[in-house]
């Protein structure tokens, strides 16, 4: 089936472009229509393109403030961190406190972000509260801690509340011997499937790490549930092929599945934490980890090592 909107053809980067955008309206486009079935015009332009561009989409659009997936064009550039396109939209009309995505109205969220100076909230209750200022100032504090990472082909699982002989006690793990720590350090590709069963363990502030380098050992649903009874784990591994693969366990059951920590996209329906907690962690998966099983990372060693201890895990099957 043809596209009848008149935005055929249209990618990320021609948002940017007024003279495109222009043209493609002058010659009959509808400002109204979805793009690619995935939002409106408005909506794509507050995501990546520029403030040219939504002037003249504003300017033809019957509501500025059309919600898609329960958000607005003014929340889509809040969220995606674009101040300039904020500004186009708030001298469009778009408004700042509309109700919308569990209480994250577009100027709740933004004082969430790295320009909270773009809104005032017109009374005290429409701020954040303290819980969530400091949800704000602890992501600030995880984030420039872990720093920069390449960490593809790593996995790790975040533990809350117990330490790492805890850990090591429920996996039923040992100590690597010398001929483990041989193969890590020389090639843990050589022998991948006995590197699998070889993971690191660190204690850190809130709970421990169980991490991985070169595979997804560290994030199994075998090594997830043993570990999260009475707590909660959040785990993930980095596919070279697919993303962030990331699960999530609380007292030895799955809550999550195939997540995609750091991620750019939060459904309208979900928590009022867990908006704040993507937003804040966009393009920082580990962090995002780390966070959501309340631990406080210093520096990055408990993840891409070396870490306090070596363990072998037990030969099972850790898929099932």
């Amino acid at each position: 089936m043809g596209d009848e909107s008149g935005w055929l053809g249209i990618g990320w980067n021609a948002w940017a472009e007024p003279e495109l955008i222009r043209a493609r309206l002058d010659a009959g486009a509808d400002p109204n229509a979805r793009v690619d079935h995935l939002r409106t015009p408005l909506h794509a332009a507050a995501e990546w393109g520029s403030p040219e561009v939504i002037a003249e989409l504003a300017g033809r659009v019957d509501d500025v403030d059309t919600e898609f997936e329960g958000r607005t064009a003014l929340w889509t550039a809040v969220f995606a961190d674009r101040p300039h396109n904020v500004q186009a939209l708030l001298s469009a009309g778009a408004d700042p406190w509309r109700p919308m995505m569990n209480g994250w109205s577009p100027g709740r969220l933004a004082q969430a972000g790295p320009t909270p100076g773009l809104f005032s909230p017109p009374s005290p209750e429409l701020g954040l509260s303290e819980a969530e200022a400091a949800a704000v100032a602890e992501a600030r504090r995880l984030i420039a801690a872990l720093g920069s990472l390449y960490y593809e082909g790593l996995s790790l699982a975040c533990v809350a509340g117990i330490t790492a002989a805890e850990a090591t006690r429920r996996l039923e793990a040992t100590h690597a011997d010398e001929d483990d720590l041989e193969l890590i350090e020389d090639d843990p590709w050589s022998d991948f499937d006995r590197c699998l069963t070889i993971v690191g363990i660190t204690d850190v502030p809130g709970g421990c790490v169980i991490s991985q380098p070169w595979g997804y050992g560290a994030s199994t649903p075998g090594v997830m549930k043993r570990v999260s009874p009475g707590t909660v784990c959040y785990a993930m591994y980095a596919n070279a092929k697919s993303g962030n693969q990331g699960r999530v366990t609380r007292d030895g059951a799955f809550t999550a599945w195939d997540t995609h920590p750091g991620g750019g996209y939060v459904a309208c329906d979900e928590p009022s934490d867990e908006i704040l907690a993507t937003y804040l962690y966009r393009g920082h998966a580990l962090a995002y980890c780390c966070a959501g099983a309340g631990l406080r990372l210093t520096d990055p060693r408990p993840i891409i090592g070396p870490p306090d201890t070596w363990l072998r895990l037990p030969d099972r099957d850790y898929w099932s």
